[in-house]
């Protein structure tokens, strides 16, 4: 294989690898704009299989979609001041516009709830307005120094929903149910067992009173944070004057959420799943679940097994499976086998003139490589087999993934344990933990660990911090993260 071609090994440069499985497998490419990704066709595909996924749950949970400015008036972000200061290193700015400068800078959107929480001012005057439950689909830029393809790019696609509430309980039941939304689809379409956890102050949004995560681990050991839903409180309330009259006539301000999930999630699945050979793709979100490899030598076996392999394309979409034939007539079967693998395919079905005869098919499952992941179907009722073998993959890559994470979470009971699994064989370290934000920032400072979550799901009683020595009602999950 040409070395332009050639797919670093996890095990040699994990970092390296990553790349090259997006270029290769025609996820995205690099932009011109330095920090910016250009999403391939195929990446996108994937997307928007994520964003149907989360989409359908968002209607089902009463949300509606609208689309809000990409360009916001820089005294918005100034209103509510924890906020500014967190997103002000990240800022784009626009000052000229027409060939005139500007009265006030414009802030290409880095997130809407300043510009949301304005218009939420002007629609809601009575209880009756309320609950609002909006969510847009769109793209927000935040100033990076250092980029990497999905994970962390200059401009990248996102949804973000908004609500607003009577009560601080409605809020926080909202809040809860988009992160458990999160997690439903993690878990059940993207096959990623994520923790799901609140974030520690320091770790927290800015200008949320809660912040709440999705946490996975990623092929490496490291923490990838992959959705996350916020308790804001009153603080954009206050600050935009969103309030409403309640039902004994009186003036109350709105309590409201905020949460998002973006194309990071592309990346997460990349880096949960995929191996050495390139993309190992869940069926329910692959752009094609099944690619059918048509075989033949001589030119007279052609018409005979094309004829057929069109057939159960057809079959295979009418039972709704995302099928592809590939008829490349200038490639050999070999390079497509290769090529579909790299690109994650989860299933290959192969036929031959043999196959034709005998009414078989071949299955090849893209989580099983070598021999151990073929076999010999009947032709006739292969839309249900190809069903089946479907079902299987995605709750194999799931349950692969999820004694993969469990291997690799360690208690630990002292500082320097967790220095030792950091350094040595990786993952997440989950304590005891009663620090104070300062002590987080010395940890981090010293191991380029953080708190990664305190997990909803936490054990009975109280222990001992494993880093002040005092006791400890909570447990904190420590880990190095992208």
């Amino acid at each position: 294989m040409a070395e332009e071609l050639r797919i670093t090994p996890r095990g040699e440069d994990y970092s390296r690898w990553y790349t090259d499985v997006v270029l290769r497998a025609d996820l995205a490419d690099y932009s011109p704009v330095k920090g910016c990704m250009v999403i391939k066709p195929y990446g996108y595909t994937l997307w928007e299989a994520i964003r149907d996924g989360l989409d359908r749950r968002f209607k089902e949970t009463g949300h509606q979609n609208a689309y809000f400015p990409l360009l916001i008036p820089m005294s918005f972000l100034q209103k509510e001041a924890e906020h500014v200061e967190g997103f002000a290193p990240e800022l784009a700015v626009v000052t000229h516009g027409g060939g005139k400068e500007l009265e006030e800078p414009l802030v290409v959107r880095p997130t809407s709830e300043t510009i949301i929480g304005h218009m939420y001012a002007q629609w809601i005057r009575s209880y009756r307005d309320l609950p609002v439950l909006i969510n847009q689909w769109c793209n927000v830029v935040r100033w990076e120094m250092r980029t990497r393809l999905f994970l962390r790019t200059t401009e990248f696609l996102w949804q973000e929903g908004h609500t607003a509430h009577a009560t601080y309980e409605e809020a926080e039941a909202e809040t809860l149910q988009m992160l458990n939304v999160y997690a439903d689809f993690a878990i059940n379409d993207a096959a990623i067992p994520v923790i799901r956890g609140i974030k520690s102050a320091r770790e927290k949004f800015a200008g949320a009173d809660k912040s709440y995560t999705i946490e996975a681990m990623m092929g490496d050991k490291k923490a990838l944070q992959s959705g996350t839903s916020h308790n804001l409180g009153q603080n954009f309330a206050r600050a935009f004057n969103i309030q409403y009259l309640d039902k004994a006539n009186q003036l109350q301000l709105c309590w409201t959420t905020s949460w998002g999930l973006s194309t990071r999630m592309v990346g997460a699945i990349v880096m949960t799943h995929g191996d050495d050979q390139g993309l190992v793709l869940p069926p329910k979100l692959a752009p094609y679940q099944a690619v059918i490899v048509p075989i033949w030598r001589k030119e007279q076996e052609q018409v005979l097994v094309t004829e057929s392999a069109i057939a159960l394309e057809r079959e295979l979409k009418a039972a709704g499976l995302r099928a592809k034939l590939d008829l490349r007539d200038n490639y050999s079967p070999g390079f497509k086998f290769n090529d579909w693998e790299m690109r994650g395919v989860p299933l290959r079905i192969e036929i031959g003139p043999r196959d034709v005869q005998n009414g078989q098919l071949v299955l090849a499952r893209r989580d099983i490589p070598g021999r151990d992941g073929k076999r010999s179907i009947e032709r006739a009722g292969a839309a249900a087999t190809v069903q089946q073998a479907l079902t299987e993959i995605q709750a194999n890559l799931l349950a692969r993934a999820t004694a993969f994470r469990d291997a690799n979470i360690v208690d630990v009971s002292s500082y320097g344990e967790l220095k030792e699994v950091l350094d040595g064989p990786g993952g997440f370290c989950r304590a005891w933990w009663d620090g104070s934000s300062e002590d987080e920032d010395r940890i981090k400072e010293e191991t380029k660990a953080t708190i990664r979550c305190f997990p909803l799901e936490q054990p009975e009683g109280s222990g001992t911090c494993f880093y002040t020595g005092r006791p400890a009602a909570k447990v904190a999950l420590f880990g190095r993260a992208y």
